[in-house]
């Protein structure tokens, strides 16, 4: 079992930066593949960044790449996803999430988080 403790959303204007949080516990999550995934309104849930916890090899969705920066700290067991020059369209529930699938699709998570709001203003 592997529980996942998402923080650090809120409100920010276009062009800020905000950086998510998730706290994993449970005694096998290491063996697991680390991300988010994100679900604008009256849109499908979408992949945005992995990292093998074991290797730390990284992955960040196109849409994203040069803005979202995915990390974790073994020391915290905490995944981290830095989001800069945040987009009005960016705005949408960021899920943290677990599986052991190196690609880590939508289909293959195992375990989600509640969810953390990231609203952009424009």
């Amino acid at each position: 079992q592997v529980q996942l403790v998402e923080s650090g959303g809120g409100l920010v204007q276009a062009g800020g930066s905000l950086r998510l949080s998730c706290a994993a516990s449970g005694r096998t999550f290491r063996a697991y593949t680390m991300g988010w995934f994100r679900q604008a309104p009256g849109k499908e849930r979408e992949f945005v960044a992995r990292i093998n916890w074991s290797v730390g090899r990284t992955y960040v969705e196109d849409s994203v790449k040069g803005r979202f920066t995915i990390s974790k700290d073994n020391a915290k067991n905490t995944v981290y996803l830095q989001m800069n020059s945040l987009k009005p369209e960016d705005t949408a529930i960021y899920y943290c999430a677990a599986g052991f699938s190196a690609q880590l699709a939508t289909t293959e998570v195992g375990y989600w988080g509640q969810g953390t709001q990231v609203t952009v203003s424009s």
